[in-house]
């Protein structure tokens, strides 16, 4: 079988692979680019564990075959740090001990970022509503909501400045 040349953006890099045709997204970040935060939960799109921001949605990488990837420009989870400062919800996930095993963790965060980029200050019920495709079978469900909601507070405040309190005219 041939397999495909693709050159597409990850995590703000320009990233070239070879796969086959047949071959699931999951399995070449995982394979042929060595990006092991996306994880295999269930293989069918139920579970939310290989999530990725694939031009800017949410999408499970195990229903996305590798060579439609091509050109496109991708956010996984080791994509949420920079310049090795943990992103606001990484940082909120450990410090609110939102996880135990880890395997739903990278694609909770992969959506609660992508959550947090069109809405920085969701109520409970939407971030609730915009994690419903992520399942955890290890804890329940309230110490990853209010982390989202921290590092939301956390993102607000640092861009108001450290301040919390809301200006007026």
């Amino acid at each position: 079988m041939t397999r495909t040349h693709i050159t597409c953006t990850i995590n703000g890099d320009e990233v070239e692979f070879l796969c086959d045709q047949d071959e699931t997204l999951l399995d070449a970040l995982r394979d042929e680019v060595g990006l092991t935060g996306v994880k295999e939960g269930c293989g069918t799109g139920d579970c939310g564990a290989c999530s990725v921001l694939l031009d800017g949605r949410v999408t499970c990488a195990c229903l996305v075959f590798a060579p439609e990837v091509d050109g496109t420009t991708m956010v996984t989870v080791e994509g949420l740090a920079e310049a090795g400062q943990l992103h606001p919800l990484q940082q909120c996930f450990l410090e609110g001990a939102a996880l135990q095993c880890g395997v739903c963790t990278p694609g909770f965060l992969v959506a609660a970022k992508a959550l947090l980029d069109r809405n920085p200050d969701p109520t409970e019920t939407e971030v609730r509503y915009a994690l419903a495709g992520n399942l955890c079978r290890c804890t329940g469900y309230d110490k990853i909501i209010r982390a989202v909601l921290d590092a939301a507070a956390d993102m607000q405040t640092a861009t108001n400045g450290g301040s919390t309190a809301a200006t007026t005219a």
